[in-house]
């Protein structure tokens, strides 16, 4: 299970909303049938493999282009664990809170 954290940012759009291109952006996500978690600062992503994680972040990254920017900066984050399985999202925070309680 791979594991990815990621932020698309238009750059030159004139103002500093950008609602709009995260929405395109998410949409491309959903659409990749990955499983995904949106947060106030970008998205977290589970792939089986590189492939369908990037292929799921450049599509995403190309609904933003097409949504009408001519610039975008992507900040990726990978967690490729191979020691254990099953390493998903919801796994890691589970982990941290069995240990809080």
């Amino acid at each position: 299970m791979i594991t990815a954290d990621f932020a698309i940012l238009p750059v030159g759009i004139g103002n500093t909303e950008c609602k709009e291109f995260v929405a395109k952006a998410v949409q491309a996500i959903k659409d990749s049938g990955l499983n995904y978690q949106l947060t106030g600062m970008g998205t977290q992503i589970e792939a089986d493999n590189y492939a369908q994680l990037y292929d799921a972040i450049a599509k995403a990254q190309e609904a933003v282009f097409t949504a009408g920017t001519d610039r975008v900066y992507t900040v990726i984050k990978v967690d490729d664990r191979r020691d254990l399985e099953n390493r998903t999202l919801d796994a890691k925070v589970k982990t941290v809170d069995d240990i809080l309680e």
